[in-house]
């Protein structure tokens, strides 16, 4: 029986707290920390193997874990506590692979993120796109690292539901040259309702500070908007994609 980890100077620790904490850790090793049990169960269920798992208290999960062979090691309560993200660690971390996107040839939908700096607005977005069943999110520069660990929790489990690219303005057309956009501007020509999106289409959303740049509305066949009631002007990025991806997908339902 492995003995309990206390030491700060174990390397998986160290690696989990590399990875938590730094963007460029994430790319050097390759890896992603899923933290709690609610987002290592959703990766299971979609197929992730952990390389390996740090806990400090038993769950049903955790015996799964054990049964398919996963390396698990128990470690102290100061030590989860320190490589923790959350202010209430719920008793298990997993280090696994960063999901490998395959960029899809001809998509019917995708989302195009500009400039999304906030965590957890990215990882409602990427929720959201996964329900509405878009077919490929595009991080477009100046978007927060999608494996930070508040965009991993918020995402709960989208990551490894859809392909998740980060792209140039240029790289995007040159993967999708003829691809109609519309890029979402609280001051936009078209209601969103008033687009017919049944078919093949890629929607914009801006940055919360500054909105989309330049490039997308070069790039955007219109701007659509979302129109407003008492005198608001807008809503945040979370909320506007969701009201824009599911009238796209009521539509293709055939306006159930």
């Amino acid at each position: 029986m492995n003995s309990v980890i206390s030491s700060s100077q174990n390397e998986r620790v160290k690696l989990v707290r590399a990875l938590q904490t730094q963007a460029k850790a994430r790319r050097k090793e390759n890896r992603i920390v899923l933290e709690g049990v609610r987002l290592v169960a959703d990766a299971v269920e979609a197929g992730v193997k952990p390389e390996f798992v740090l806990y400090n208290s038993e769950s049903d999960l955790l015996a799964r874990l054990f049964r398919a062979n996963v390396p698990c090691f128990e470690v102290s309560d100061t030590i989860m506590r320190e490589i923790s993200d959350t202010q209430t660690p719920q008793g298990i971390i997993a280090v696994s692979q960063m999901p490998r996107a395959t960029l899809p040839e001809s998509p019917s939908l995708a989302l195009l993120l500009d400039a999304i700096a906030d965590p957890g607005n990215l990882g409602t977005i990427l929720r959201t796109a996964a329900a509405a069943a878009v077919d490929v999110v595009i991080l477009l520069p100046g978007c927060v690292d999608p494996y930070n660990p508040k965009v991993l929790r918020s995402g709960m489990g989208a990551h490894f539901r859809l392909p998740i690219s980060a792209l140039t303005w240029e790289q995007v057309s040159a993967q999708y040259p003829d691809l109609p956009m519309y890029v979402a501007d609280a001051e936009g020509d078209l209601a969103y309702y008033d687009v017919d999106w049944k078919p093949a289409a890629g929607v914009i959303i801006g940055g919360e500070a500054r909105g989309a740049q330049e490039q997308a509305y070069a790039r955007a066949r219109a701007t659509i908007t979302i129109p407003m009631g008492n005198r608001f002007e807008s809503l945040n990025a979370a909320m506007a994609t969701a009201v824009i991806l599911f009238e796209c997908r009521r539509q293709r339902a055939g306006g159930r």
